[in-house]
């Protein structure tokens, strides 16, 4: 494990990154999502290819690399596109609405999910979900297991990567970042006695140039409450704590952390709710 951050040298490289991912326990040969806040784990020889160099070397050749590479700004029903609308008339709002430009599962960027994420999406070989608010993209032999058939009314469930993540019994690696990022715990959410209530979602598509919208129904998702319950999980053996590079690190074994959540949200949100 890394000692104090004054203790490491200038740039870390990708050997020393990898024994700190096998410090903290990261298996080789499993599928391993990682959200990743970059800057903290400190200036890397170079950039995002280090770290995701080290962390394919612990995989080993039969492991897989999962990042989230998100976009929901493409919304207009989103969190995002409601925050960046703020403020504007209606004519700005049409102009902001027709800028945007459609998800295309080749080219369109991550947004706001880091340099690691962009790095992995763009690397030979990789693949990616095709869902245009919450897709992933995977590097390894699982990956199209782990991307293919993500369902447009499914953004984070069972018939989504972090749904399959689960089917293959892999890890959680939250680097630099907190439980909010561990989109892991939505998964959690479908599957209580009662499922959190639909509402209707508006988002866009490029197909054959141009520009096509969606619209359609999905669970109304709720994280707000994803830093209790981590701080549940904190407390119990499931969480390997420790450091990569400079960053504080997490890693969480995918079955156990949604098994344990789908409990927490049934006892404390839905008696929240009553």
């Amino acid at each position: 494990m890394s000692g104090p951050a004054e203790r490491l040298p200038s740039t870390l490289g990708r050997r020393r990154l990898a024994d700190d991912l096998r410090t903290l326990g990261v298996d080789p040969g499993t599928c391993l999502l990682v959200h990743c806040a970059l800057r903290r784990v400190g200036p890397l020889e170079h950039g995002p290819a280090t770290l995701a160099g080290a962390l394919r070397d612990v995989l080993g050749p039969a492991g897989t690399l999962l990042v989230p590479t998100q976009t929901d700004g493409n919304s207009t029903t989103s969190r995002a596109h409601l925050a960046a609308v703020a403020g504007m008339g209606p004519a700005q709002r049409q102009r902001y609405e027709a800028a945007l430009p459609g998800w295309d599962r080749r080219t369109t960027p991550s947004q706001r999910m880091g340099a690691l994420a962009e790095y992995v999406r763009c690397a030979p070989g990789a693949v990616r979900s095709d869902h245009p608010q919450t897709s992933f993209a995977a590097l390894g032999p699982q990956a199209r297991q782990l991307t293919d058939g993500h369902d447009l009314t499914c953004h984070l469930g069972e018939r989504s990567p972090i749904g399959e993540l689960y089917a293959a019994d892999g890890q959680i690696l939250l680097l630099g970042l907190g439980y909010e990022a561990c989109s892991t715990l939505h998964l959690a959410e479908y599957r209580l006695p009662v499922p959190p209530p639909e509402r209707d979602y508006h988002c866009f598509r490029r197909v054959d140039g141009r520009r096509v919208r969606l619209d359609f129904r999905a669970p109304d998702l709720d994280d707000q409450d994803f830093p209790a319950v981590g701080a549940a999980l904190d407390g119990t053996p499931l969480v390997r704590h420790g450091r990569v590079g400079r960053a504080e690190a997490r890693l969480l074994p995918a079955r156990s952390t949604v098994d344990f959540a789908t409990a927490w949200f049934a006892t404390n949100r839905l008696a929240a709710q009553r």
